[in-house]
């Protein structure tokens, strides 16, 4: 058993596209949307207790500790495995909430991962991305760190290879609500579902922007300046906005001329997850399966 803590990067997603094709009797909306990663994120530690307790040590401002997605995915890893072991967890959050980026989604798929590894359970994905589903309907797409064209709620996977750019990523400083967004009367529910691979260009609007946009004048406002220098576009219901670059000089020379109104980062796009790539060369280097 592994005692040293395991550091682990919880990396953010884009949407880069989202179309909603109508609302389910259960109230979730049936949508098809096109995920990618980026090798930018929070860093998660995780270090293995003998108790059977599971404990954050990181505050989260508004959420209580056993409301946090994380200690919800910890313990319900624990409950369905019959593990008597516990974890500490701490977290380096630089991921915004509210953001459309997936940090909540994110940090709980990397727990799943990291406990998996952790308390040698040998989960594979399957089992790690059905258990991830009941926490969210992102978090198979982290668990199986794939980008991926998703239908259903989010939870049909299709592995997709779209090209990997570089981003700027512009962060408005306002936490959207995606209960808000989806349950809006304006917001478009009726959009045709595609039925070619990949999606092809010309289809990657994002049908909450338009509400979103409505709603949170700050968005709009990132949404007009990125859109100056590139096609810019809203990731999930927001409130993060983004826009290719070819390069990495082409991107940050934009954020450069960004910044004095807006907050930001610049990160590559990666159609294969930097946390699965980090547990692919851990499990090289000690001979086990992550997952």
């Amino acid at each position: 058993m592994q005692k040293e803590p395991l550091v682990l990067p919880s990396p953010a997603k884009l949407n880069l596209m989202l179309h909603i094709l109508g609302r389910r009797e259960d109230g979730y909306h049936e949508l098809q949307t096109l995920f990618q990663f980026l090798d930018y994120g929070d860093e998660m530690r995780f270090a293995v207790r003998d108790d059977g307790v599971i404990c954050l040590h990181t505050e989260f401002p508004g959420v209580a500790h056993d409301d946090n997605l994380i200690v919800k995915a910890a313990k319900k890893l624990q409950q369905q495995s019959n593990c008597p072991l516990g974890i500490d967890i701490w977290i380096n959050k630089i991921l915004p909430m509210g953001g459309g980026i997936g940090g909540g989604s994110s940090n709980a798929a990397t727990t799943l991962l990291g406990l998996n590894h952790l308390w040698q359970l040998n989960w594979n994905e399957e089992q790690l991305a059905a258990l991830g589903l009941s926490l969210g309907a992102d978090v198979p797409v982290f668990v199986r760190g794939h980008a991926a064209f998703a239908e259903g709620i989010g939870e049909i996977l299709t592995p997709v290879d779209p090209e990997e750019p570089w981003y700027v990523v512009l962060v408005p400083q306002v936490s959207v609500s995606t209960a808000e967004i989806f349950s809006h009367p304006l917001l478009t529910r009726d959009t045709l579902p595609i039925k070619v691979r990949p999606v092809p260009k010309g289809n990657s609007r994002n049908d909450c922007e338009a509400v979103v946009t409505e709603l949170y004048p700050e968005v709009r406002k990132a949404l007009n300046l990125l859109g100056k220098y590139t096609e810019a576009k809203l990731t999930g219901t927001g409130s993060c906005i983004f826009g290719a670059f070819p390069n990495e000089a082409s991107a940050d020379k934009v954020l450069h001329l960004l910044t004095d109104t807006l907050t930001g980062f610049v990160a590559k796009g990666s159609n294969v997850s930097i946390l699965h790539r980090t547990l692919q060369n851990l499990s090289q280097e000690t001979g086990t399966r992550y997952s």
